[in-house]
């Protein structure tokens, strides 16, 4: 795949697609309701992600019109979450932005569901752009809902394939944050190893509260006494980092596969420690020409890292969404958006209409010391994500139970 186009070239892309309708709702504002965390143990995450809806938000789009992120604090608590929502409805904002944790993503887009029956005409549209539990687009599935990062499935389905590969690989010790996510990783990682390695041994399976734990050594030492050469893990944030270092001190030397060891602050955690052992899956690495420019400004702004570009998916196919319904009317935006491809990053993604679960390509990256190839200096360690493999949207795409109900 070549890609050598920039990103503000892809935002403006999607304008091909919607011809003459594009640019029809030039000036009008679109409040985004931010709904994460913003103190605690994950304040970090929801910072560096609420910074980065607000710089990408700050780009042209193809429907012309400006948004304005509004931030709310969760504390990433379901309920506090539904209390957000709340406040966001109550202020008139219509789309409402969430991503970490799939728990308070399912009370979101149950809440959403609901209120949208009992209020037509004042309907509100969920941006989920990384709770990835695949119940949000199966069994829980919602109209309401369009979720723009690859769930645990999809995810796992582009790992069991680098792992297929990866003949270090003979006995994996699964450990994750004790909610749907956790679960889910340990549930879909057994199934897509087995099916393509049944020789790997599972040796453990572990889960622990999450945002709680400040000391992961005992966690280690289970892992060091199981005999795994290889861990698989779902953990982000604190919980990612705490664990990182906790193996750092201990000398344990086996591969990682991860989903979120590039999120902020993890990769600095790592050091050169993780070199050529610590991988990751994700519908991003910061090597690619696309978005290069953007990631370098961001930091050189705000002294970080941008590590969630989902929210770049987001954006594109919520301003192609408002160009193909000519306006910003959430039930006509969202009917737009409904099996809408459009430019990005990675080439062309597709909202499939049938779950509202983006399609989209997957890369799986191996921590390394950088080089005039690879060159991005991930939070100033020297080291950065290196791709190994570039995975296509059908590679990852996986079937879905989910029985959609649509506004008449």
């Amino acid at each position: 795949m070549k890609l050598n186009i920039t990103l503000k070239a892809i935002v403006l892309a999607v304008a091909t697609l919607a011809g003459g309708m594009a640019f029809a709702q030039k000036g009008e504002t679109v409040k985004i309701a931010f709904i994460d965390p913003l103190s605690g143990s994950f304040a970090n995450i929801g910072q560096n992600i609420l910074r980065t809806w607000q710089t990408i938000g700050a780009e042209p789009n193809v429907a012309g019109v400006k948004y304005e992120i509004v931030p709310f604090d969760n504390k990433a608590s379901p309920q506090e979450s539904l209390n957000s929502l709340k406040a966001a409805i109550d202020q008139g904002i219509r789309y409402v932005a969430q991503g970490n944790g799939s728990g308070a993503a399912a009370a979101i887009s149950d809440a959403v569901s609901k209120y949208n029956d009992r209020n037509p005409g004042k309907e509100v549209v969920f941006l989920n752009y990384a709770a990835v539990d695949p119940a949000l687009t199966n069994e829980r599935c919602s109209f309401w809902h369009f979720r723009f990062d690859a769930d645990t499935s999809m995810k796992m389905e582009a790992m069991g394939a680098a792992i297929q590969a990866d003949k270090s690989v003979k006995n994996v010790y699964f450990i994750g944050q004790n909610y749907s996510h956790g679960v889910q990783v340990a549930k879909y990682g057994k199934e897509a190893i087995a099916r393509r390695r049944p020789d790997i041994k599972f040796v453990g399976d572990e889960l622990h509260p999450i945002g709680q734990v400040k000391d992961f050594s005992p966690y280690i030492a289970k892992i060091k006494a199981s005999g795994a050469d290889t861990v698989v893990t779902g953990n982000w944030g604190a919980d990612m980092s705490l664990l990182f270092k906790a193996a750092k001190d201990a000398g344990l030397n086996v591969n990682w596969y991860t989903y979120y060891a590039g999120a902020q602050g993890s990769p600095t955690s790592m050091g050169t420690w993780g070199e050529g052992k610590v991988r990751a899956v994700y519908v991003h690495e910061p090597n690619l020409v696309t978005t290069r420019k953007l990631l370098d400004d961001f930091k050189a702004k705000n002294h970080e890292d941008m590590s969630t570009l989902t929210v770049a998916h987001a954006f594109n196919v919520l301003s192609g969404g408002i160009a193909k319904a000519k306006s910003t009317d959430p039930v006509k935006v969202a009917k737009a958006m409904e099996g809408l491809t459009v430019k990005s990053f990675s080439g062309d993604i597709t909202m499939r209409a049938s779950d509202h679960q983006l399609q989209q390509t997957l890369y799986a990256s191996v921590w390394k010391k950088k080089d005039g190839k690879n060159s991005y200096d991930v939070e100033g360690t020297g080291m950065t994500w290196a791709p190994e493999r570039v995975f296509e949207p059908f590679v990852s795409s996986t079937p879905t139970s989910c029985q959609m109900k649509r506004p008449a």
